[in-house]
């Protein structure tokens, strides 16, 4: 089942569990139909509340240490949360259900083309706020809906390659931009080791657990699985917490290849734990604070910084050519 049927089969049961609600309300407790749906209503956001709440928890358990300047206030905190509450709901009741992959080609566009892969149990709906940027700059793009949902990450690399030979055959182009997701930016660091870097211009990574994550743990399918890092203290003597497919992805990459490789994550991430698991060693690191992990995709600043990094890749060549002369 695609990302897409999954979320909207959890629309329907939602539905149903509001409905049900709010007919107990109107039938055992005589409310009005009004203030039935309310409730009815009003129970699956709390439920849906609960369980964002509930991974800022999980992920503080298995936190790293927060560097001074990036430490929240209570305010702070509550608006981060809010925050992602809404990108959370949004993208998963809004965005998603409706989307699919899509290919938009700017034929007078300076810039590499961007290949946008998104996270665990998402589809491309998840680049709702990205797009409209690559077209306002005029940036070809095109995104990819990684399935089977819980597939093994290696097995997504065909994919990857199909969908960078057309988006390269149908622009021009020599080199991709690779803007990844969360297990997206495994899935690019993946596609690397099996085809190569030679067609990369630069991957962008948003929260990805480079190192894995302690939530991880609690996912399903191979994928989860393959983003699995042991706790702290619990790590079999002798080896480091990362699971051996991590070991195995780090160890088929050169200095090279970690050089194409911008990560941009947040000290704040309430799936990435510990966060500092998207710190890449030889990669450029840009750290953020105050951003929880789907709202990643949507803040200002991320996507400012995203933009920037393309942007980079864009006049790198009218740099070069001055400096020439």
């Amino acid at each position: 089942m695609s990302a897409r049927r999954l979320l909207q089969l959890l629309l329907v049961i939602q539905a149903l569990a509001a409905l049900a609600i709010g007919l107990a309300a109107v039938q055992i407790f005589g409310a009005d139909r009004w203030r039935g749906l309310a409730l009815g209503l009003g129970s699956v956001v709390l439920v849906r509340l609960l369980i964002n709440l509930n991974n800022f928890f999980m992920s503080a358990r298995f936190a790293s240490p927060t560097p001074s300047e990036y430490r929240l206030g209570f305010t702070a905190r509550l608006r981060m949360f809010l925050e992602e509450f809404s990108a959370s709901m949004l993208q998963s009741s809004w965005t998603m259900p409706r989307a699919s992959a899509c290919t938009r080609i700017h034929p007078d566009s300076k810039a590499p083309p961007v290949l946008l892969l998104h996270g665990y149990g998402c589809n491309s709906g998840y680049w709702s706020h990205l797009v409209p940027r690559l077209d306002a700059a005029g940036i070809s793009h095109a995104s990819v809906d990684l399935e089977p949902l819980t597939g093994d990450i290696d097995g997504y690399a065909p994919l990857v390659e199909r969908a960078v030979d057309a988006l390269l055959g149908a622009t021009g182009s020599d080199k991709v931009i690779i803007v990844a997701h969360s297990m997206g930016g495994l899935v690019a660091r993946a596609w690397m080791r099996a085809c190569g870097t030679r067609r990369v211009a630069r991957v962008i990574t948003l929260g990805t657990p480079h190192h894995g994550t302690c939530l991880a743990a609690f996912g399903l399918g191979l994928n989860a699985a393959q983003m699995r890092r042991a706790v702290q203290g619990r790590a079999t003597p002798g080896e480091p917490p990362e699971c051996a497919w991590l070991r195995t992805l780090a160890g088929g990459e050169d200095g090279a290849a970690r050089a194409l490789v911008t990560s941009i994550f947040s000290h704040h991430d309430n799936i990435i734990a510990p966060q500092t698991s998207s710190e890449l060693p030889g990669a450029r690191n840009l750290a953020f604070g105050g951003i929880g992990h789907v709202a990643l995709g949507r803040h200002p600043r991320v996507l400012d910084t995203v933009m920037h990094e393309i942007a980079r890749l864009r006049d790198a060549p009218a740099r070069q050519q001055q400096a020439a002369l």
